[in-house]
């Protein structure tokens, strides 16, 4: 095995951990170390399908805990926005999108992890629904990243950590698989993505049991805490790429 190969399953091994654990997060990991050994044209196409893997996994295993009716609402919302993202994607406009939405995910994490509890949803809104679901789509159509509306309406009603991973995993799945089918229509879908996804598939079932072992051992603030750390990198993130213009 090769150097570059053994750091390539390391990135992937990792990032599965997370996503696994916390339902949220791999993209932000394996995409840009990936791209540090293969083309982003491989790395991000190989993403999408460690991610139809892992959401795959998880809901055959935890689908009880899956809230359908919050999952198929921010589905259905998702699809309304990955146009505007496509378009906002090819706009002069992407550097200010990102610091503002850097911004906002800031203030609501700081806002939560400093002893303010988010506004609490003690059911369903169909009204934040919509609105998370078709932002997720706006910024997964832009830039690939769906979560942080996502985390945000789950945060607000307050799901366990179990909850948290299952439904998000039974969001992923289908919008992973519609991601998948624009990477193949668009012809990225090629034998050097399927040689590295086989080459990963061995090392994901135990980073997927690993993740599952940690995340049924969070429970309440404490999870919700980490979650609010995850979103705090995620805008940190977006604001060093905008400051890289």
């Amino acid at each position: 095995m090769s150097a570059t190969t053994a750091e390539i399953l390391a990135v992937v091994f990792f990032a599965t951990f997370i996503r696994s654990a916390f339902g949220f997060g791999e993209a932000l990991i394996a995409v840009p170390l990936l791209a540090l050994y293969l083309p982003v044209t491989v790395a991000a196409p190989l993403a999408v399908l460690i991610s139809i893997t892992i959401a795959a996994v998880v809901v055959a295993q935890d689908w009880r805990k899956i809230h359908l009716r919050s999952t198929g609402w921010l589905f259905a919302s998702t699809m309304l926005g990955i146009p505007i993202g496509l378009l906002l994607l090819t706009s002069n406009h992407q550097r200010g999108v990102k610091i503002v939405l850097a911004i906002v995910i800031l203030a609501f994490s700081l806002y939560s992890l400093i002893g303010r509890r988010p506004p609490e949803l003690t059911s369903d809104s169909r009204g934040w629904l919509v609105s998370c679901g078709f932002c997720a789509g706006v910024l997964g159509g832009a830039y690939g990243m769906n979560g942080p509306p996502l985390v945000i309406y789950g945060a607000m009603r307050r799901w366990s950590a179990q909850h948290f991973r299952a439904t998000l995993q039974g969001y992923f799945l289908p919008a992973s698989i519609v991601g998948m089918g624009g990477y193949w229509a668009a012809g990225l879908w090629s034998r050097a993505v399927t040689h590295y996804f086989l080459l990963c598939l061995p090392i994901l079932w135990p980073a997927i049991w690993l993740g599952r072992v940690v995340n049924h051992r969070l429970h309440g603030d404490g999870f919700l805490r980490y979650v609010y750390i995850g979103l705090m990198g995620i805008a940190m993130l977006l604001l060093v790429q905008s400051a890289r213009g």
